[in-house]
């Protein structure tokens, strides 16, 4: 990522867990004085070793900094340091970094901005290791201010990515996300369990497998221009073809540890649309 070109400053980092030090250790080397401090205080000697300054407690390492990062594993935590933050934090920017429902994102919000600070969820698709490369993703929602003013110093993390005014956005595409993958992944594992279950060679179907999820990746552009122009085209199948296939995997998968996936709930869906004379449109009318 490049390098914060603006005037340096100090940033708090609170929690340093494995992203929390990675981040403390990127924004080190981007030139900023960092101050950390971690419920567990021995925890921040990776971050203290790299030239961070620990405090002593979040009230402290809040009173410091401009901008403070709640590195932390989930929203709970975020609470319960909102809790201790006694002190005077008013104009400053506080940064959520942690995996949380809307619910989570919009009550932090609320509470921050009850101190008189800003505040800013973010959406972590990203590892420790890839803090401060081109492969970090971490998306941002809130305070738009907040976000253009502290821009550069996020940036030294990744390519920061400003996804709404609503303090849930952020909450709700990093979720979004994460559901596309376990969707795909756990399709591809049920479809692994019954060709196995059934005594077929699993290498040999997975070839078929990558195939047909190719499909659905390739599809991409042409599935959201369906969702936006609210224009359902039959595509490879209407939807009387394609509730026939669901009811034969319903049938197959029954009783496998994976379930059915949700494709119950899909075919009623499908079955409403063609009593409303629908059956002609393609899958993406599921949704429409």
């Amino acid at each position: 990522m490049a390098e914060n070109k603006h005037a340096r400053s100090r940033v708090a980092v609170v929690g340093t867990g494995a992203i929390g030090t990675a981040v403390a250790r990127r924004l080190l080397g981007g030139g900023h004085e960092v101050v950390v401090w971690n419920r567990t205080a021995n925890r921040t000697s990776g971050a203290v070793d790299a030239g961070a300054s620990a405090a002593g407690s979040v009230a402290e390492a809040a009173s410091s900094s401009d901008l403070i990062l709640l590195t932390l594993t989930d929203h709970a935590a975020v609470r319960d340091c909102l809790d201790r933050l006694d002190a005077e934090v008013s104009g400053r920017t506080i940064v959520a970094l942690a995996t949380g429902t809307a619910d989570d994102a919009r009550e932090a919000a609320r509470r921050v901005t009850a101190l008189g600070a800003h505040y800013l969820d973010a959406g972590l698709q990203t590892s420790p290791e890839m803090i401060g490369t081109d492969a970090a993703t971490i998306l941002y929602s809130g305070s738009r201010t907040a976000f253009e003013e502290h821009r550069a110093t996020l940036g030294l993390l990744s390519e920061p990515r400003f996804v709404g005014d609503a303090p849930d956005a952020a909450a709700i595409w990093d979720l979004a996300l994460f559901g596309v993958w376990y969707d795909a992944q756990l399709g591809l594992l049920r479809a692994l369990d019954t060709v196995q279950a059934a005594g077929i060679d699993v290498a040999g179907f997975s070839s078929t497998a990558a195939g047909q999820l190719g499909h659905v990746v390739s599809a991409v552009p042409d599935t959201v221009s369906e969702v936006e122009r609210a224009d359902y085209p039959r595509g490879p199948a209407n939807l009387a073809e394609h509730l026939v296939v669901l009811r034969h995997l319903i049938e197959l998968r029954a009783g496998r540890p994976l379930g059915d996936g949700g494709l119950a709930p899909v075919a009623d869906r499908i079955q409403r649309l063609i009593a409303d004379g629908r059956e002609a449109e393609g899958l993406t009318a599921t949704i429409g």
